[in-house]
């Protein structure tokens, strides 16, 4: 996303974030409940006319099971960055089996970097 004005944003979060609270089959009243704010307010931040604050923003992601990256990848253009992201999102598609095969992976990887930095 080219324009990373303050109004561009507000929208784009209220899209992402309503689209969230629908996946996950909640209505603006079941979630202003659980987020303990405004009905007004979650309508205000859904329809781009309001920012959202962080720690709001942190517990919309918590309940709705929002990653980091579906919030902020649009904004991002470095390449290492959005490499990481392009990672995590292949990671996030993995069956529950087969992320839990990966971290073992990544420990005995770890393993071996810890036997080969202590063998130097």
């Amino acid at each position: 996303m080219d324009d990373l004005s303050k109004s561009n944003i507000d929208k784009f979060f209220g899209i992402i974030l309503r689209d969230f609270r629908v996946k996950n089959k909640l209505t603006q009243e079941q979630l202003s409940e659980k987020l303990g704010i405004s009905l007004k307010y979650i309508s205000r931040i859904e329809n781009g006319n309001n920012g959202v604050k962080t720690q709001t923003l942190i517990n919309y992601m918590n309940i709705l099971g929002i990653t980091p990256d579906i919030i902020y990848k649009p904004f991002i253009t470095n390449k290492e960055v959005c490499k990481n992201i392009e990672i995590s999102e292949k990671i996030n598609s993995l069956s529950e089996e087969k992320k839990q095969f990966l971290i073992s992976i990544i420990e005995l990887l770890e393993t071996l970097d810890t036997k080969n930095d202590t063998n130097i």
